[in-house]
């Protein structure tokens, strides 16, 4: 009997010393830190096969810019990193053949001041403005197209299919593409200036009415004359034979 006793009173003793420790133990268990900046050069190092699009982020300064905007902006940001050997595939000093303003636009074009999801994607209203519209006066839109799982991004010049996620949570999205997307604003065929009017050629008019115009002089000139000379010998004539009349 006493041992049932003891057994009843030390149970709820028991609960009530595991519920103290419990919450001891969660009050002291340090607070999880703050997650820090999302840091998009790093995303692209840890995934490798990215180095050319490392350094036109870093040296066009988008990198830090990326990083500002999604601290600032509720709307998030996506990225679509072409591959080292997207840029390798590229003919030959097409780079360094761009303006230091050029290789700004060329990096913005690869972003969209938007988190989009890959199914989004799909949904959008062509063309999707990026980071570049509006520079120099260009439009600098993307096109997606697709169905299911495929989506599909088209420049105008180029159309690649977006098949890796190297970061796919809001607010940023990262999408891995294996050509580069070139703008057509930067990299479309020139309109051929038109060619200028001949010139007129004056001086063979001028003489050619200078010509023209003095021949009907001469004539009257010539006409003049003759007609002088047959009034002259008439009169000759005339005086010749009333001369004659009188002898």
């Amino acid at each position: 009997m006493a041992s049932t006793t003891l057994c009843l009173i030390l149970l709820p003793l028991t609960a009530v010393l595991f519920l103290l420790s419990t919450q001891a133990q969660a009050q002291s268990a340090p607070a999880p830190s703050p997650a820090g900046p999302i840091n998009i050069t790093g995303i692209l190092d840890k995934n490798g096969q990215y180095t050319t699009f490392i350094r036109l982020l870093t040296t066009t300064q988008v990198a830090t810019q990326i990083t500002n905007q999604l601290n600032s902006s509720t709307e998030g940001m996506t990225v679509f990193a072409p591959t080292d050997n997207a840029f390798q595939s590229l003919k030959a000093g097409t780079l360094n053949g761009l303006t230091d303003q050029q290789q700004v636009q060329l990096v913005l074009y690869h972003i969209l001041p938007k988190y989009y999801s890959l199914t989004q994607l799909l949904t959008v209203s062509n063309p999707v403005r990026t980071q570049a519209t509006g520079q120099d006066g260009g439009v600098f839109g993307l096109n997606f197209t697709g169905q299911g799982n495929q989506v599909n991004v088209s420049t105008g010049l180029v159309e690649i299919e977006i098949n890796n996620a190297l970061r796919k949570d809001s607010p940023l999205a990262v999408y891995q593409v294996d050509k580069v997307l070139l703008p057509l604003e930067l990299f479309g065929a020139k309109a051929p200036s038109s060619a200028p009017a001949p010139a007129k050629s004056t001086s063979s008019a001028t003489n050619s009415t200078t010509v023209s115009s003095g021949e009907p002089t001469a004539s009257k000139n010539n006409d003049s004359g003759s007609g002088k000379l047959n009034v002259g010998l008439g009169f000759v004539v005339a005086l010749g034979l009333t001369c004659m009349g009188f002898f």
